[in-house]
């Protein structure tokens, strides 16, 4: 399903958004229609929206056009993207009227078996808006998998380890979990997961990855999914850590969409 504004959306409105790759989205799961920290993402929708467009998003609208997406069981992976259709390419700072496209398709079955990344020196252009911008991404993912990866792993310029292509990461040093305190986009599941087990926040260089327990990402569409290898690291596909809180993530609470 593809609907602008509650509407089938028509061919103008797309090109638009694919010429101009300017504009911001959330992607939520959504099992038997509730959401796992639904305030999160609208929240995300508001912020992003303000910083990109400098007008206030109207959520709860948002939520009644995403709802026309979800079917009344099973599960769905819902896109909210938001962008203005009537930007100009020349003229950017008039974009000021933000449109809503719903998006959905049937989420995959979880959990996921352990992904093997490489290690990459990429910072994305403002980190901290979940924008239509994928191209480097999926450039550094591309590349990855041609050289036999799965996906790739970011490193900023001092080589500190900062995110996945998609995904937020998580270490575990044998008594705590870990997140890097590098720049990044800071997902909703990754936000929920912090209240689910002991964990700090820090730098995480490279040199120090041979020497973690475990590894894992994370993101609404995945959950949690072990990484079972970084570059030329090998890390257990299995760790009770690991399941522990793909365990805690399971059993948040939906909110009603």
């Amino acid at each position: 399903m593809a609907e602008l504004n509650g509407e089938p959306v028509g061919l103008a409105q797309l090109q638009s958004l694919a010429l101009t790759n300017y504009g911001h989205f959330t992607t939520m799961r959504v099992d038997d229609g509730r959401v796992r920290g639904l305030g999160l993402h609208l929240q995300r929708l508001r912020r992003d929206c303000r910083t990109l467009f400098g007008v206030d998003l109207d959520v709860q609208r948002v939520r009644e056009l995403a709802r026309r997406a979800v079917p009344g069981t099973g599960s769905t992976t819902v896109r909210v993207t938001v962008f203005d259709p009537t930007l100009d390419l020349g003229h950017p700072a008039t974009a000021d009227d933000p449109q809503v496209l719903v998006t959905s398709r049937p989420a995959g079955a979880l959990p996921l078996p352990p992904l093997r990344v490489r290690s990459t020196v990429y910072v994305r252009d403002v980190p901290g808006v979940k924008s239509v911008g994928l191209f480097a991404g999926l450039h550094h993912r591309r590349r990855a998998q041609l050289d036999g990866f799965d996906d790739a792993l970011f490193l900023d310029r001092d080589r500190t380890v900062s995110e996945g292509a998609t995904w937020n990461i998580g270490f575990h040093d044998g008594s705590r979990v870990v997140w890097p305190s590098a720049q990044c986009l800071h997902g909703v599941t990754m936000d929920l997961l912090k209240g689910a087990h002991d964990h700090v926040t820090r730098p995480v260089h490279l040199d120090e990855l041979p020497s973690v327990r475990a590894a894992f990402a994370t993101n609404a569409a995945i959950g949690v999914r072990a990484v079972g290898g970084i570059d030329g690291i090998e890390l257990p596909g299995s760790h009770e850590v690991v399941d522990s809180l793909r365990t805690a993530y399971t059993a948040i609470e939906g909110e009603p969409l």
